[in-house]
């Protein structure tokens, strides 16, 4: 929607009467606040030309905060002189390739994010990573809706009172982004996913603005849902006068600081309580409203929200994969303070590591050893790579629980790896990320493989950056040889991780698949 208000004329009597040639101001802001700014700017305009104060005009555009920051960041010609987005967030990922736009006011209101669902769901309120492992979030799509981003922000802020490990933020991080990022078309409303909290018993809880959950209670009186913030805080929703002219950037600058002393009046002020935003102090909402006072987070500087975008995004991509499993005669021996082997170890992180995936990623099966496969191959095919529909990840957990170590079986694990990314380039899914998981417990010992120089020249000669098919290794035990693995995965970009002792293995498999 866009607002004009003002004439240079000032007929319609907004301007003040000594404003001939008011300074146009372009000014953008995310859809919610945009009543706010209405008021404010009429205000401010009608004193223009009095008592010292500048002539502005202002023309008023609603706009989704990560859609104006995407138009910016690609050198857009229509882009607005101010911006107002829903929080600075979105301020670093405006950045043209010249510069970063610059923020002339760091507040005009408020609103922390809070966390929306059923009281029963709410039993362990001690941080936002705890709900989120004992619920079923909702996020709002992170690349778009600053309430998703910021719940995974609040989940990496927190771990400095947390001190959650990299496995407990991924055991809950890698099943949700999968999870999200297989639906059709990812939330951009709350109406959806608040609807579906409400339902009886539902284990949905949402993410949101406090703004936004006290919108949805003067709307939906008679809904059975609460709002809470954990025990270690929450981050805000922040509202900032962001300066985003090429031009006459000292006159927008003055005039978005203009903007924010206007907002500090009374009227505006009993306004913006009305409506459920906080004052920039984020004191809390009048008449008992919202959840009262609250822990801030500390705010995450601009490369942890890339990292955490960045990684959200890489998580969230559907998996088309070929897990390629070691049965040579090793993987029988007893793990040290442990009644199962190294192949009963596997086979359950490989279990566990299934149940990750939605029903919409692809997977697949190998195992190897030396000569197990047809006509003396060193893998031998067991599920080919498919969608995981029920009847699918049935023959895949059937299959890995009847694996058992090769009695003198070698590790045929050169001849294995080119073969397996060969069988996933085959097939490639351009919309996926494409990886070959290779779990072993040793190194290479078939005689009758090329050398190891010689597979890293197969693999490299494989590689296309149009087309990425990854190793992604994984090291079980303390025969494992690192040197080799690594070597292995870097030779088509990938990675590896080597858990000594085996009974590691699941955290260490969670780690991979957060960094695929």
């Amino acid at each position: 929607m866009v607002r004009s208000f003002g004439s240079e004329s000032g007929a319609d009597g907004l301007l003040g009467g000594q404003c001939d040639e008011p300074t146009q101001i372009k000014l953008s802001t995310t859809p919610e606040f945009q009543p706010q700014l209405d008021q404010a700017t009429k205000a401010l305009m009608a004193k223009g030309g009095e008592d010292g104060n500048a002539c502005l005009q202002f023309t008023i555009t609603a706009a989704q905060s990560a859609s104006v920051a995407q138009e910016l960041s690609n050198g857009s010609d229509s882009r607005p002189d101010l911006w107002v987005p829903d929080s600075s967030l979105w301020v670093g990922r405006a950045d043209d390739g010249e510069s970063i736009p610059t923020i002339a006011v760091p507040s005009l209101a408020t609103s922390p994010l809070v966390l929306v669902g059923k009281s029963e769901n709410f039993a362990n309120t001690s941080s936002w990573l705890s709900l989120f492992a004992e619920t079923q979030p909702a996020l709002l799509d992170p690349a778009k809706q600053a309430s998703g981003a910021l719940a995974l922000l609040a989940i990496q802020s927190e771990r400095a009172k947390t001190s959650a490990s990299n496995s407990q933020v991924a055991k809950v991080l890698v099943p949700l982004a999968q999870r999200l990022g297989s639906m059709p078309k990812q939330y951009t409303e709350v109406s959806g996913p608040l609807s579906r909290a409400s339902a009886d018993g539902s284990p949905v809880v949402v993410p949101m603005s406090e703004q936004a959950f006290v919108k949805y209670q003067d709307e939906n009186p008679a809904a059975q849902l609460k709002a809470i913030v954990p025990r270690t805080g929450t981050l805000l929703m922040d509202y900032p006068v962001v300066v985003t002219a090429k031009t006459n950037t000292e006159a927008i600058t003055d005039a978005g600081k203009a903007l924010g002393e206007q907002m500090l009046s009374d009227a505006v002020g009993q306004s913006r309580d009305d409506a459920g935003f906080r004052d920039a102090l984020v004191s809390p909402l009048g008449e008992g409203r919202g959840v009262g006072d609250i822990t801030q987070l500390t705010k995450p500087t601009a490369s942890a929200i890339e990292k955490a975008l960045l990684s959200w995004t890489t998580l969230s991509l559907s998996a088309h994969s070929l897990a390629v499993i070691d049965v040579s005669g090793s993987m029988a021996e007893k793990v040290p303070g442990s009644a199962k082997t190294r192949m009963q170890l596997t086979i359950e992180a490989a279990g566990k590591g299934l149940t990750l995936f939605p029903d919409s990623a692809e997977l697949g099966l190998w195992v190897f050893s030396t000569k197990i496969g047809p006509l003396g191959a060193d893998f031998k095919k067991l599920v080919p790579i498919g969608k995981l529909t029920p009847a699918h990840r049935q023959a895949m957990i059937s299959n890995l629980t009847a694996q058992s170590a090769r009695v003198n079986g070698g590790t045929g694990l050169y001849d294995t790896a080119i073969a397996a990314i060969k069988e996933v380039r085959s097939q490639y899914d351009s919309g996926a990320v494409n990886t070959v998981l290779l779990f072993t417990d040793g190194k290479n010992d078939d005689p009758g493989s090329d050398s190891l120089d010689r597979t890293l020249q197969i693999l490299e000669g494989l590689k296309d950056p149009a087309r990425p098919v990854r190793i992604i290794a994984l090291g079980i035990g303390p025969d494992a040889d690192e040197t080799e693995l690594k070597r292995l995965a870097q030779a088509t970009g990938g990675q590896s991780y080597v858990a000594r002792n085996p009974t590691d293995l699941q955290d260490v498999f969670i780690d991979a698949l957060q960094n695929r």
